[in-house]
């Protein structure tokens, strides 16, 4: 058990920034260093609970991979107050909905709510920050879970694997990128108590972490809630964690991965500027301009006009450090995969050396900007957007 007070000091409001034409986001600091982001909206009698914590698997150390998305898990276990089951049993009696995800840059946790469960939220998002049990039992209990999701979503999971490999490929099984988020299964069988201990220590701290509150609320009673109960946990010092080694990489590279499979694959990478460059935007219109929608340029050519593809998704990663865009093409059986990756090569040659006409530029910004919109639609997204960028 790992409880962490301290004496509470008053919040600050630090900011208040626009969220579309009529809400506003308002910036408040605990004391301990907690970020707290308020958008009160009335449109529905809802409020969504997001807890961003600036921790991923990109955090971690080699021989350890793994422990951010393992906490993930561990943190739906048992606390000083509350009995195992009872968080999910609680949120579920009061007509929400939970969950988190862990992914490179990060790890979050949500509960969408009726908007007179937001203290419900409060209460028990506080007390697992500070008061979660991290002894043997709830070890060796999550650790066959993540196990088995290892196995089901990577080792018997065709794609899961390609994403693995690409990674590794691309960055070295060394680097913070190359690992996988879900951990490699030896280090996910080698995890000791100490290091799971060290890492709810290291990382579960209020000034490593952002509350966003969406929804049908008044400011000033949510901030009395949140000084209350998360105004008594200590920060700590937050250990330096250099920036990701760029990528060396001046060739190509390629792998095969034997699969019994009735068709071929082909999973494909370059290496993309990271979240807040400005090319980021523009891979983001590329990857559109090649699959969304019918019209989409390679979408078209593979799946349309040669009928060699049944189905191409794309990716462009989002990360604080330069990321991959990749896209992940299935073939009809049959068909070789050096089929369409000629096609997507000279797909890529042809925007080195051709301007996009301009009617199309015009329609692939306008779907974009549709997609920008459809992602706020709802309290839940609007507070994902909010705590995604912050963090």
């Amino acid at each position: 058990m790992l409880p962490c007070f301290r004496m509470r000091r008053p919040s600050q409001r630090v900011g208040v920034v626009p969220f579309g034409a009529a809400l506003v986001v308002e910036r408040w600091r605990l004391s301990n260093g907690l970020t707290v982001l308020l958008l009160p909206d009335p449109s529905a009698p809802l409020v969504s609970y997001h807890t961003w914590f600036r921790v991923g698997s990109r955090y971690e150390e080699a021989g350890k991979t793994g422990l951010a998305h393992f906490f993930e898990h561990m943190m739906f276990n048992e606390t000083e107050r509350l009995a195992w089951g009872e968080f999910d049993r609680r949120i579920e009696e009061a007509g929400g909905e939970t969950n988190a995800a862990t992914w490179i840059d990060w790890t979050y946790y949500y509960e969408s709510l009726p908007k007179d469960g937001l203290g419900l939220a409060i209460e028990l998002e506080a007390e697992r920050m500070g008061r979660l049990v991290v002894q043997k039992a709830q070890v060796e209990s999550e650790r066959e879970v993540v196990a088995n999701e290892r196995r089901m979503a990577v080792d018997d999971s065709v794609r899961g694997k390609a994403d693995e490999r690409l990674a590794e490929l691309a960055y070295g099984r060394e680097h913070p990128h190359g690992w996988p988020t879900i951990g490699w299964m030896e280090d996910i069988e080698g995890y000791r108590v100490a290091d799971c201990k060290a890492f709810y220590r290291t990382w579960y701290a209020p000034n490593n972490a952002t509350v966003v509150v969406a929804g049908d609320f008044e400011v000033a009673d949510a901030m009395a809630r949140l000084e209350a109960a998360y105004g008594g946990l200590r920060p700590v010092k937050l250990p330096a964690r250099a920036a990701p080694a760029p990528s060396r990489q001046r060739a190509e590279r390629r792998a095969k991965l034997p699969w019994p499979t009735p068709s071929e694959k082909l999973l494909i990478g370059w290496h993309g500027p990271a979240q807040a460059e400005r090319d980021h935007a523009v891979a983001e219109l590329i990857h559109d301009l090649w699959i969304g929608g019918r019209s989409g340029r390679l979408r078209k050519r593979l799946v349309d006009d040669l009928e060699i593809v049944t189905r191409i998704r794309g990716h462009v990663g989002g990360l604080a450090h330069a990321g991959l865009f990749d896209l992940w093409i299935e073939l009809r059986e049959g068909v070789e995969a050096a089929r369409a990756l000629a096609v997507v090569d000279g797909e890529a040659a042809r925007l080195a050396s051709e301007l996009v006409p301009a009617d199309e530029l015009d329609k692939v910004k306008a779907r974009t900007e549709l997609f920008t919109l459809g992602s706020v639609e709802t309290m839940n997204e609007k507070a994902y957007q909010i705590g995604s960028g912050a963090t």
